[in-house]
């Protein structure tokens, strides 16, 4: 009876649940992306597949993106002068791609089950990162809710497919949660590889120095950790760009270790401009005329999803503010701001999906109205899943 009793208690812990419903999850989502991929056929030939023939499951998991970090994880970071590289992506999600491939073997299906494993693991260590997350500032009931809208957002299908949006995920909160109890060290090196795994990576800086400022101790060995934390979160992107200065010290290359942002503006993305005129656009298309825009361009459902989901998130920022505190709304803000100031819709969901602060917020609403939400992301999650597996312009 008392053995029973602790195996019991031993299953009803928090972390052990929450590891066993985020694996859960992905296993049931990877099953409905398999069954869409038999019942649709696909919208466009994406010319690769994780194997050497089709595969109406395992491919379900390589679309757009994953090609790119099969090529880094396989062949490693390729640089041509003015060229479209691979060094407009980060290093480490595919390196981790590669290495956990390597365990399996050095076809091209290993290099990719690499990835999936990578990003599932991310994905559960992520969750329960953001359940201890919410905890500092909810109840565990509600901490409970966080972990599920941010499961079942629409754009959370990512997390579970060759992308880097788990790994950057689990790594942010392992930072703001060190930063948080004031593991500052753990913190930085944590923020170090958030910065070395996605080009935004940078803007958690300016949350965690908030943070750091806000809750640092009255002593000079905590300033001296709280800095020296600080000054580890920038050294990820800095390490990468000095690879990336080596790598175009050649012959009519360009000597310059940021030139992944020419790299990324090579692949048609164009940062710093008005963060506002896409979105006032969308909206002016939307209540003028939906219908004739909705049907007479290719890509507007898409832009129409992704920038609806960014219109939300931005609506959302006051209040992140407001019932959490500037840390959170601060990296909200320029999380937002990088994609939007581009002038293109594209990826901003997925770029939204990994703003937990915003889901922190949601579960502080009333039940009634985490239900109803939990009832739209779960309707809409199927809805982008197929798209994304049947290769639709959602990435």
């Amino acid at each position: 009876m008392r053995t029973f009793v602790l195996s019991r208690r031993w299953w009803q812990h928090p972390a052990l649940r929450i590891a066993g419903g985020a694996v859960g999850f992905r296993v049931v989502s990877a099953i409905l992306a398999g069954i869409t991929n038999v019942v649709f056929p696909d919208y466009q030939d994406q010319h690769f597949t994780m194997f050497a023939t089709p595969s109406v499951f395992w491919d379900a998991f390589t679309r757009y993106d994953s090609g790119n970090y099969y090529q880094i994880a396989r062949n490693g970071f390729h640089y041509t002068p003015d060229g479209r590289d691979t060094i407009a992506y980060f290093p480490v999600y595919p390196l981790l791609m590669r290495y956990v491939g390597r365990a399996f073997g050095r076809s091209p299906g290993d290099y990719y089950l690499g990835g999936i494993v990578v990003a599932w693991a991310a994905f559960v260590v992520a969750m329960v990162t953001l359940y201890y997350l919410a905890r500092l500032d909810l109840t565990a009931r509600r901490s409970e809710r966080v972990v599920l809208l941010a499961t079942i957002f629409p754009f959370a299908f990512f997390f579970g497919v060759v992308y880097t949006e788990s790994t950057y995920l689990m790594f942010a909160l392992l930072a703001f949660y060190a930063f948080r109890t004031r593991r500052w060290l753990a913190g930085g090196v944590c923020g170090a590889f958030c910065t070395a795994s996605r080009v935004n990576g940078i803007f958690i800086w300016p949350a965690l120095a908030w943070i750091a400022w806000r809750t640092v101790e009255d002593t000079t060995r905590d300033r001296v950790k709280a800095l020296v934390g600080l000054a580890l979160v920038p050294c990820g992107i800095g390490a990468y760009s000095l690879f990336v200065y080596q790598l175009t010290a050649i012959p009519g290359g360009s000597h310059n270790p940021f030139e992944w942002a020419a790299a990324i503006q090579r692949w048609g993305y164009y940062p710093g401009g008005s963060p506002w005129s896409a979105p006032v656009r969308l909206v002016e298309l939307l209540v003028t005329h939906p219908y004739a825009y909705l049907a007479g361009e290719r890509m507007a459902p898409y832009d129409a999803l992704n920038g609806l989901t960014g219109l939300l998130f931005i609506a959302s920022v006051p209040f992140v503010w407001r019932r959490l505190g500037t840390a959170y709304g601060l990296f909200m803000l320029a999380n937002l701001w990088l994609p939007l100031s581009s002038g293109v819709f594209e990826g901003v969901g997925r770029y939204c999906a990994v703003m937990f602060p915003c889901f922190i917020w949601l579960a502080t609403l009333r039940s009634r109205t985490t239900t109803a939400l939990a009832v739209l992301f779960a309707l809409t999650y199927t809805l982008c899943l197929a798209l994304f597996t049947n290769v639709y312009p959602i990435f």
